[in-house]
């Protein structure tokens, strides 16, 4: 009998990559990456115009360069034919959407919107319609909405509906003439199925969909706008399919893009952090996995549905069949790091990298390995992009304490890892206070592979063992196993989770003295984290007011 495998197709922030994995025993037989080539727009578009303060934006080109180079190379160098595909599957940062026509094509594609930044991808830290996210909110307290519950009292202005206000309002006509707008999970799948679909993980965290109730009513929309009062059914597709299920075939277009045979399944498209929790294992309740690249997203399940304030929502089979999903996460995590040793590092430490054989990351982990829990002196906040999660404010920015003249880069360094573990802290205490548990945590992505300290101190932050994917490609291996079950190879969605899923061997247990002195730390970080993030002292949004200001005169 022909071996049958699946691909997995992971959108990232700065690249694609495809996993092709074996359905018998869930090897991972090749993978590929590919960067985007105009990677993330966050201070002009392709023409050199500039770009207003906090537009994160993207071309949706990149990612059909992504489909085109990866799954052929794969294919190829896992020495597999196209017919031996049962199944393919993807899943993307969210909420990324993009306007679009009938037929699915950009609007960006045509010249005349070049120079229209509303008219291209807004990726998912596109933070420039918090504006329009602090209205959502107002007017649904306002209207005793109740759907608001379900997001931890905010909408993020990472979601959808804040991002498509801000284009009716500042480009009625790019708003006027998109037939969709459209998460990018979903336009990759219309793209190779030819057929619009949308997938119900993206629906229910990031555009205020309910399995029961459905969207906010017209009444709501008209409120907030009244050219928003049919923006369902229109704007916004009401088809939405449940995770796992057959979103329809590769067309004979996708299949001339990709190599796959036209006919190959495809599964529902899925979010990133999502779609990793079967990757390593989990199928139950009270296992939290954090996802951890330039953001983090923490990702628990719960038999029942429990209102957590700040949580990014709460979902209906929005991870598994059977569960109440829960989201949250913090926006700034790898990006944090990329920025100091971009920004902040001498190059005396660079050169000693260098001379080392080392990535600077690596050489200032090691330095940093060598401090004790507290000897830095220093305390930060993990806002360098905003707060997700509990706060819900992408107006909230960083903050460092207590640098002396004698304060090293290694110092500061380790001070912002545990600001980020601190964080994740904050989120699961939040959540336990609120009645959803979290035993035991996972980890998943590039930092949790390569950074064992990291993880030391996240287990000693926490008081809680972690354990590591057993995939680089968690996201990928992810989607390929709900390719698989959607393909029809497996006949339940558990036993592709227990063919396919992974861990590595390795557990981090915290510290019993480590634990104790960051439990002192994290006592002093919730004081500021509550005196700077909940209104007692707004210092950093009059801060970025007046910057912002500036930068868009």
């Amino acid at each position: 009998m022909e071996r049958k495998f699946s691909v997995g197709i992971d959108f990232g922030t700065l690249s694609g990559r495809a996993v092709l994995v074996a359905l018998d025993n869930g090897e991972e037989v090749a993978s590929a990456v590919y960067e985007y080539p105009h990677g993330v727009m966050d201070e002009k578009l392709p023409s050199g115009l500039r770009l207003p303060l906090d537009f994160a934006l993207q071309h949706p080109g990149d990612y059909l360069q992504v489909l085109e180079r990866t799954i052929p190379e794969v294919m190829k160098l896992g020495g597999v034919k196209p017919s031996q595909i049962a199944g393919v599957g993807i899943d993307f940062t969210a909420c990324t959407m993009l306007p679009v026509y009938a037929d699915g094509t950009p609007l960006c594609f045509e010249e005349k919107y070049a120079d229209r930044p509303h008219a291209y991808v807004k990726l998912w830290k596109h933070h420039a319609a918090q504006p329009q996210a602090d209205r959502i909110n107002a007017l649904a307290r306002e209207m005793g909405e109740k759907w608001i519950d379900r997001y931890g009292g905010k909408i993020s202005s990472e979601w959808m509906f804040p991002k498509l206000l801000q284009i009716l309002e500042e480009d009625e006509e790019i708003y006027n003439r998109a037939d969709r707008m459209v998460e990018a999970a979903d336009w990759i799948v219309w793209m190779l199925t030819g057929k619009e679909t949308h997938n119900s993980c993206t629906a229910g965290y990031k555009a205020i969909w309910s399995k029961r109730e459905g969207y906010p009513s017209k009444a709501y929309f008209k409120a907030l706008d009244p050219r928003l009062e049919n923006v369902i059914g229109t704007k916004i597709s009401t088809d939405v399919i449940p995770l796992g299920s057959l979103a329809g075939t590769v067309s004979a277009c996708a299949a001339r893009l990709t190599g796959l045979p036209e006919g190959t399944p495809v599964a529902a498209a899925n979010v990133d952090a999502h779609v990793a929790v079967p990757a390593v294992g989990i199928n139950d309740e009270g296992k939290m996995l954090m996802i951890m690249g330039t953001s983090t997203c923490h990702i628990v399940m719960g038999t029942e549905e429990k209102i957590v304030p700040g949580m990014c929502g709460v979902t209906e089979d929005g991870v598994l069949p059977g569960f109440f999903g829960y989201e949250a996460g913090q926006s700034c995590v790898g990006d944090h790091f990329d920025w100091f040793v971009r920004n902040c590092v001498p190059e005396s430490y660079a050169k000693a990298a260098r001379e080392a054989g080392q990535h600077i990351q690596t050489y200032l982990t090691e330095k940093a390995r060598a401090l004790k829990p507290g000897e830095s002196g220093l305390l930060a906040l993990d806002w360098w992009n905003g707060n997700r999660s509990v706060l819900v404010d992408a107006d909230l920015t960083g903050v460092m304490l207590g640098m002396t003249l004698r304060t090293k880069p290694e110092d500061i360094y380790r001070a912002l890892i545990e600001a980020t573990a601190y964080g994740t802290r904050m989120i699961i205490d939040t959540f336990e206070e609120y009645g959803v548990p979290v035993k035991s945590l996972y980890a998943a992505g590039g930092i949790a592979e390569k950074n064992s300290l990291m993880m030391q101190i996240y287990s000693d932050v926490t008081g809680r063992e972690i354990r590591i994917s057993g995939s680089p490609q968690a996201p990928a291996l992810g989607s390929a196993i709900f390719g698989a079950y959607a393909g029809g190879y497996f006949k339940k969605l558990g036993d592709a989770i227990r063919v396919m899923g992974k861990v590595k061997e390795i557990v981090y247990r915290p510290d019993p003295e480590n634990s104790r002195i960051y439990d002192r730390l994290y006592a002093e970080y919730k004081i500021i984290h509550d005196e700077f993030g909940r209104g007692q002292n707004d210092i950093l949004k009059r801060l970025k007011a007046i910057h912002r200001g500036v930068h868009n005169a």
